[in-house]
């Protein structure tokens, strides 16, 4: 069966500096407006927040930060963030308990955040450092429009947390 068409994706280069991450969050919610029926807005541009603000802080140098928004017709959305660093991230694929954050500091929340409300999330290499990303499920039927997924769907491929 072929791959369901694509339209086309949204690509932004973003400034090594916080000031990428407001940024992030406007093409993502500019990307999803442009669909009759959206993935959920909010919860797109959280974990887009998030995937932006670990590679402003978690990678060296000035080398702009990439972003990739792919929209399926289904409303499905794909969101990639690509950096110079070819390390994978931190707790991304770890399942459990050995991915849970410490209570008792102040980060590292945001990959479980991404774990915990993307359909699925992963990271590859690529020819010039990484690209960590998430998919959001299709739209919620008409008559639940306007509900969040605020927790995984059954049967996704990451680890329940």
């Amino acid at each position: 069966m072929p791959d369901s068409p694509r339209l086309s994706p949204w690509h932004i280069a973003l400034p090594h500096t916080a000031a990428a991450v407001p940024m992030a969050r406007a093409l993502v919610r500019a990307a999803l407006a442009s669909l009759e029926r959206g993935a959920e807005a909010e919860t797109a541009e959280l974990l887009t927040a998030e995937l932006v603000a670990n590679a402003v802080e978690h990678t060296r140098g000035d080398e702009p930060i990439r972003l990739v928004v792919t929209l399926l017709p289904s409303g499905c959305c794909r969101v990639e963030v690509h950096d110079a660093d070819p390390r994978p991230p931190g707790a991304l694929d770890a399942p459990g308990p050995a991915a849970m954050p410490d209570p008792w500091q102040e980060d590292g929340r945001g990959l479980l955040l991404i774990r915990t409300l993307s359909e699925e999330c992963g990271h590859r290499r690529t020819d010039d450092g990484k690209a960590v990303w998430f998919t959001l499920p299709e739209p919620c039927p008409p008559g639940r429009a306007g509900t969040a997924p605020l927790v995984p769907r059954q049967g996704t491929r990451r680890p329940q947390v």
